[in-house]
């Protein structure tokens, strides 16, 4: 009796040390490497952020100076239904971080019965028992058993899904910012209906005015009745052209609605025209934009949880050893139950070891292998995306910028042309086409000039987005964390 209980009192002991001593076979994890430029290509005349840099951070939308926008980017993250599905979906990730280190615990269980029982009347016979009696069994065990992780397959496993739960809280990031500059843009696109809707209404005010001068000027000889019908014809159709730009303002409208989790029949905005310029935004270094994008900490983080499952196809080559239990009270009396006689136990272990497979380990080790090979080259091509995607929207606002300065020339240039047409057109030195297609040509460099300074917001937010929005790998949840119920996250 003393030996069992030293025995029972040494083994947790023993199982601990053996815990302690026990192996990690996943490699050593390293970020894949990416090579980056010491600064952007397209870095011309653009503000370089510094450490302490603060403005790119957090509700970077309010860097533009629009109430109504900062209105609408505050309903985002907590009513757009794809972020709301991210939000599950991270939940469920980290549920299967409990879920994998249960496994690092023994697993207790009960099983308590009451059975009534009576022997045959043939075993009566048999056995010469005068009586056949009737008996009810109670019993109360409790079995444990704890399979230990000597080769860190558990805690590579949970490992694995808590890094899986890390790139599950990037693409809720991503998903975030994703809404959010999707809103901006849609928002910019609306008011650069807006422009060009009051572009058209002040257009056909001057084409109405065209067309009284030219009846004044029919009706006094001067004219025929052709230029009247010119003049009609232009009113006309610019007013068709008005009329369906309300579509696309509809559209922008309806997807700004659905983005802010509202049915478009009860949203609606109103027309408003830009009084501002887009901000300059602060690019920093392209080595930074490792850390600022939820897209490439979700790549990297997917990558480290391949390289712990690499750890765990490891650990199917060794020996798995288990530890089991069991202990309770058994009597025929109920009364009899809790006492030292009714009393029973067990207690030993067991080794398993797979002799031959066919290759199945092996197959599963390079499997794992490739799908880490593999999840480094996504995070590789993500990294050279966001560059790109930098690099890209970097030229467009260069670019835009000298052109709407050229286009503003443009539309100087287009006004005086129809100026002067009009004064010939009065002095009669001048057909009527000449004034008609001067008027077209100003609106057209008119158009042109609302569609650039569109560009430039969208553009601009664009920016932003590549550059990750202000946010940090440092804003991911932590690791040892994540079995728990951590309140500081997800951040809303």
């Amino acid at each position: 009796m003393k030996w069992t209980k030293y025995a029972l009192l040494s083994l947790p002991a023993l199982a601990a040390a053996m815990l302690i001593a026990g192996c990690n076979l996943a490699p050593k994890y390293e970020t894949p490497l990416v090579d980056t430029a010491p600064a952007y290509k397209e870095t011309n005349g653009w503000k370089q952020a510094q450490p302490s840099d603060a403005v790119l951070k957090g509700k970077w939308w309010e860097l533009f100076g629009d109430p109504q926008l900062n209105a609408l980017e505050e309903k985002v993250a907590i009513s757009n239904q794809n972020v709301a599905a991210a939000l599950q979906n991270f939940f469920a990730a980290r549920d299967l971080v409990k879920q994998a280190r249960s496994a690092l615990y023994p697993t207790v269980s009960v099983n308590p019965s009451v059975i009534k029982s009576q022997s045959s009347e043939a075993v009566h016979e048999a056995t010469s028992v005068e009586q056949n009696p009737s008996f009810t069994t109670y019993s109360l065990p409790a079995d444990a058993s704890w399979e230990l992780d000597l080769w860190g397959s558990v805690r590579n496993t949970a490992r694995s899904d808590a890094y899986t739960a890390q790139a599950s809280a990037g693409t809720l990031e991503n998903m975030k910012l994703a809404a959010q500059a999707d809103l901006a843009v849609d928002y910019y696109e609306l008011r650069g209906q807006d422009e060009l809707i009051q572009l058209y209404t002040d257009t056909l005010k001057a084409y109405k005015d065209s067309l009284d001068l030219t009846t004044t000027l029919y009706k006094t000889g001067i004219y025929s009745a052709l230029n009247v019908a010119q003049a009609d014809a232009l009113l006309e159709t610019t007013l068709a052209q008005a009329t369906a730009l309300g579509i696309q303002r509809a559209q922008y409208e309806h997807a700004i609605a659905v983005l802010i989790g509202q049915t478009p029949s009860t949203f609606s905005i109103k027309m408003t025209l830009r009084s501002n310029q887009p901000p300059a935004i602060p690019i920093g270094l392209p080595s930074a934009l490792l850390e600022r994008r939820p897209d490439i900490a979700t790549a990297e983080r997917n990558a480290a949880a391949a390289n712990a499952q690499i750890g765990v196809t490891r650990a199917a080559y060794y020996p798995t050893i288990t530890l089991s239990g069991s202990a309770g009270f058994e009597s025929i009396a109920v009364g009899n139950l809790f006492t030292a006689p009714s009393t029973f136990w067990s207690i030993g272990g067991a080794a398993a070891e797979t002799l031959f497979d066919a290759g199945k380990r092996k197959a599963a080790d390079e499997q794992a292998w490739a799908n880490f090979r593999s999840l480094a080259a996504t995070y590789r091509q993500t990294v050279l995306t966001a560059f790109q995607q930098v690099e890209d929207n970097l030229a467009s606002l260069r670019i835009l910028s000298t052109e709407t300065g050229q286009q503003d020339v443009a539309i100087k240039a287009s006004q005086k042309n129809l100026d002067l047409s009009l004064e010939q057109f009065r002095l009669g030195i001048a057909s009527y086409l000449n004034v008609i297609t001067a008027q077209e040509s100003l609106l057209s460099n008119q158009q042109t000039a609302v569609t650039l300074r569109e560009q430039q917001f969208t553009s601009t937010v664009q920016l932003i987005m590549a550059l990750g929005g202000g946010w940090s790998s440092a804003d991911l949840p932590d690791p040892g964390k994540l079995a728990l119920k951590d309140p500081t996250y997800p951040k809303q």
